[in-house]
């Protein structure tokens, strides 16, 4: 038997992403490259262990001037909880979705709302259908959001809070990001700390209090 990839090496384990036996060394090389991987893959799993997040260069860090520090995310966290939950939840709902998709995203939504805030109002979607699915259902979420704070006379999600919030997630993104063309680290991240199931993707309590 050989390696269902290289034909050439004798296989060393099964391979999920191709439903069949591979060499190690293509499932190195072609781990998130050629190969769409599982989150549950074993090797996966200890590959994520040693991968490290990117160093962000301050002057090539994307939409600079808003200003995201430790107070906005500890005063906005139940904001932070409900859109990453939603991000989540979109992006794993859209079939082959990776991480750059995720990213065409984001970008498309922080433009959005860049213009909201200068008070014009122009949504503007990528190209990238599976990045534009994702847009789409992010919106829903928060006019969802929104329109359960309305109804409970409860103070209104303001633009400048979701941008901020977005901005950090794209920070958080680029420095999750391995840069291989089918990764998914920065989903995988979302996976740990923010939980895909009913109760983390409702609307938080808090953001519903009068």
């Amino acid at each position: 038997m050989k390696c269902k990839i290289c034909d050439t090496r004798k296989p060393r384990r099964y391979c999920p992403g191709v439903s069949g036996e591979i060499c190690s060394l293509c499932c190195g090389n072609e781990r998130e490259v050629t190969i769409s991987c599982p989150f549950e893959c074993p090797y996966l799993r200890e590959a994520r262990l040693h991968e490290k997040p990117h160093s962000l260069n301050p002057d090539e860090v994307p939409n600079r001037d808003i200003h995201v520090t430790e107070q906005f995310l500890r005063e906005h966290e139940p904001l932070l909880m409900f859109l990453s939950s939603h991000l989540l939840d979109a992006s794993l709902s859209a079939a082959g979705a990776v991480d750059s998709d995720v990213r065409e995203a984001l970008q498309s939504l922080i433009r959005t709302y860049r213009t909201l805030e200068s008070g014009l109002y122009y949504e503007t979607r990528p190209a990238n259908l599976i990045a534009a699915g994702i847009h789409q259902r992010m919106q829903e979420a928060v006019e969802i959001l929104r329109k359960e704070l309305a109804e409970k006379n409860a103070t209104p999600l303001r633009g400048a809070e979701i941008l901020g919030t977005l901005v950090f997630l794209e920070r958080v993104e680029l420095n999750q990001n391995n840069g291989r063309p089918r990764g998914r680290a920065f989903l995988d991240y979302l996976r740990v700390y923010f939980p895909q199931n009913p109760e983390s993707i409702a609307p938080p309590a808090s953001l519903i209090q009068v």
